[in-house]
């Protein structure tokens, strides 16, 4: 985890010198709206969503916000837990906050919910896959971590407890509360805590970008900096 926290600590400015500036801007930017679309097919599906949207899901119900307000709002609210962490903020860290939660009102807006079981479904699966492959994208460009995988990354790494203990106790608490607050539960949570690693694990390595050159057969992402896949799928 010492990697991870290492390229969570990396001055922002120094994220920003890396090369190839103008394929990882475009790629942070499509990345993350691709995510907030495919949060919005999950939602529609109503099978049920991963922990912290379910927690999104059943804020937004309580105050009557809009669920992308909401997924703003929270991530902001994480962000200052990072403060006693002494973990910087990257460009992309930023980015992931605002644009993830407006592109989720915006598919909101043009994805109907389906009434068929089969639609159903087909939401449920395109929108996982299109999330991983989002996650792999954005996380792909180096240029900051979600809110929400910083927090959990860093308090693994501070504390030496390990990333399973850490990420099940702040997860299973998000979607506790979530649930109660009226959050969506059901086969699909189960369905993307399953899927969503793998996808993530298979895109990874086709869409990171090297930041330097790289021989024949050569690794593109540097030992240091390589993201865990685990790591990758959350906002």
């Amino acid at each position: 985890m010492t990697t991870n926290l290492g390229a969570l600590l990396r001055h922002p400015l120094d994220q920003l010198r890396e090369p190839r500036m103008g394929r990882r801007l475009p790629q942070l930017l499509g990345g993350l709206v691709l995510y907030g679309l495919s949060m919005a097919l999950l939602v529609q599906a109503g099978l049920g969503l991963d922990p912290w949207d379910v927690l999104h899901e059943g804020l937004a119900g309580i105050t009557g916000l809009s669920f992308g307000t909401i997924v703003i709002l929270t991530g902001a609210v994480v962000l200052l837990a990072w403060i006693p962490l002494r973990l910087r903020v990257g460009v992309g860290t930023i980015a992931n906050v605002v644009v993830i939660g407006l592109a989720a009102d915006l598919g909101l807006a043009l994805f109907p919910r389906p009434e068929a079981l089969w639609l159903q479904i087909a939401f449920l699966v395109v929108g996982t896959v299109l999330n991983g492959l989002a996650g792999a994208l954005y996380v792909g460009t180096r240029l900051g971590t979600g809110p929400r995988d910083g927090l959990w990354v860093a308090i693994s790494s501070r504390s030496g407890r390990s990333v399973r203990l850490v990420r099940t106790v702040l997860e299973v608490t998000v979607l506790g509360i979530g649930w109660l607050l009226g959050g969506s539960v059901g086969v699909g949570t189960v369905v993307y805590a399953l899927a969503i690693g793998p996808v993530v694990q298979l895109f990874l390595p086709r869409v990171t970008v090297p930041v330097a050159a790289a021989g024949p057969g050569a690794d593109p992402v540097p030992d240091g900096e390589r993201p865990a896949p685990e790591a990758a799928h959350r906002p």
